[in-house]
């Protein structure tokens, strides 16, 4: 399997790790050092579990929280990849009271892998206007 085949799979298991929180496919897939930001931390967070905690967050506020790839693209060190978040404002989300509202947002990520196929960076395009627009709060 070529470099490019092997991180669009990689990223296919990602998206399984974040849909079921599964740590030790976290572990086997996010560089321990990778740096992840959130709104709801001043510092990065770091690894598997770091990023895991970005999901958690996300469930806080939204408990059936799900993102489908729709979209694709691959090199040999890093992925594109255009998400659809689905899911239920049915907890506090940065302040904001549960609407119930259900919101589908477009979000877009670049993913970076190392020689060890493993995710050491995330870079996001601006996904939470999209979420809080979804939420009524914008």
């Amino acid at each position: 399997m070529n470099l490019i085949e092997r991180n669009k799979e990689l990223m296919r298991k990602f998206e399984t790790m974040i849909n079921t929180a599964d740590e030790k496919l976290a572990e086997g897939l996010v560089d321990n050092k990778a740096p992840f930001y959130t709104p709801a931390s001043t510092e990065p967070l770091h690894g598997g579990k770091g990023y895991l905690s970005v999901v958690h967050w996300m469930r806080k506020g939204f408990s059936d929280v799900q993102w489908h790839i729709t979209d694709m693209v691959a090199d040999e060190d890093k992925v594109a990849v255009k998400w659809d978040l689905t899911g239920t404002h049915d907890g506090d989300f940065m302040g904001i009271k549960p609407t119930n509202k259900k919101i589908s947002v477009c979000i877009m990520n670049f993913y970076y892998f190392n020689k060890d196929g493993k995710v050491t960076n995330d870079i996001a395009a601006e996904g939470m206007i999209g979420i809080l627009r979804g939420i009524g709060a914008m």
